[in-house]
């Protein structure tokens, strides 16, 4: 298995880490193990790396990539919203840096038989982050009601045309289960105006984005436990995360912010009586590729990089 990767915004990332040589940091996307080989190196012996995937082929692929570091990284098979319990069997309540690179790997996308793609008419409908679950991208398309497919169509893929995709979807699997990237496409090309999908990109794009969503819980993993993750900083750490679509960058400046400013008293109290203090701090304004690595990854277009400083005592400004 040749698990193809290029990371995305790499070395900004690794560097906005502000890594200590015997830090313990956590990649909870692990993927190929790009980010991660570029903390190892940076860390003395004495430095940690956990790295999390819930993908078998990432796992396999970042334990070998990894290998030269010897006991400084350990990987878990497992979703990053299982950290605290995952650092907690290892006997780590608190760490300087955490990584997330979220989306979707390179590997997984040009590999049909993972069914992420809908440029291959065979790829089955898999999209499984995860292949220990049952439910499969098959399985949402097949059976979920009309009412179900418009929700996460326009909520997650936030495609116009949701309404009239989700009665085509049903209308086709009537006739026939939709079984492949090609079957669902077809559906989706008879529910939007062909001038749109001459100039508006390809038409299964968002809806192919939405089910992956729904089927591996993306945008609940993150917004139910981003917070607990900046809980697990040592003062002074980081948190870095990369987005590639504006629903998971709208979670995360909005996490960003409330650990900033958490405070609820109305405007015109003189002091703060709710008792919520500042966790620390959001760092720059998203950081976003440069001319160079668009030119050579163009996957890296839509990515956004936020970085959290956690601190106990941080002066508001």
């Amino acid at each position: 298995m040749q698990f193809n990767h290029t990371s995305v915004l790499l070395q900004e990332a690794v560097e906005q880490l502000h890594i200590k040589p015997d830090g313990v940091y956590v990649d909870g996307t692990l993927g190929g193990g790009g980010h991660a080989y570029e903390v190892l190196r940076r860390l003395s012996l004495k430095g940690r790396l956990i790295g999390f995937d819930q993908d078998a082929d990432a796992i396999c692929a970042a334990k070998g990539r990894l290998s030269e570091f010897g006991g400084r990284v350990q990987v878990i098979h497992s979703n990053f919203s299982q950290m605290r319990a995952g650092l907690a069997k290892l006997g780590i309540t608190k760490v300087d840096g955490i990584l997330l690179d979220l989306g979707v790997s390179s590997f997984q996308l040009d590999t049909p038989a993972r069914g992420f793609t809908y440029r291959d008419s065979q790829a089955p409908l898999d999209m499984r982050m995860d292949r220990r679950q049952t439910l499969t991208a098959k399985d949402i398309v097949n059976e979920y009601s009309e009412k179900e497919l418009f929700r996460i169509i326009r909520d997650y893929g936030e495609d116009k045309f949701a309404k009239n995709i989700a009665k085509h979807i049903v209308s086709t699997r009537r006739e026939k289960e939709i079984l492949t990237a090609g079957d669902l496409c077809a559906a989706i090309r008879s529910a939007v105006p062909m001038k749109v999908q001459k100039s508006g990109g390809h038409p299964a794009k968002r809806t192919f984005q939405a089910i992956r969503i729904e089927l591996n819980h993306e945008l609940e993993a993150l917004s139910g436990h981003l917070d607990e993750m900046i809980s697990l900083l040592d003062d002074g750490g980081r948190i870095c995360v990369i987005t590639f679509h504006s629903l998971e960058d709208r979670i995360v400046k909005t996490i960003f912010k409330k650990n900033e400013h958490p405070c609820i008293c109305p405007p015109d109290f003189p002091v703060c009586v709710c008792g919520r203090v500042s966790r620390g701090k959001a760092l720059h304004k998203p950081i976003v590729p440069s001319e160079e690595e668009l030119k050579i990854n163009k996957r890296s277009k839509s990515a956004k990089l936020r970085v959290f400083e956690r601190k106990e005592q941080y002066e508001q400004e």
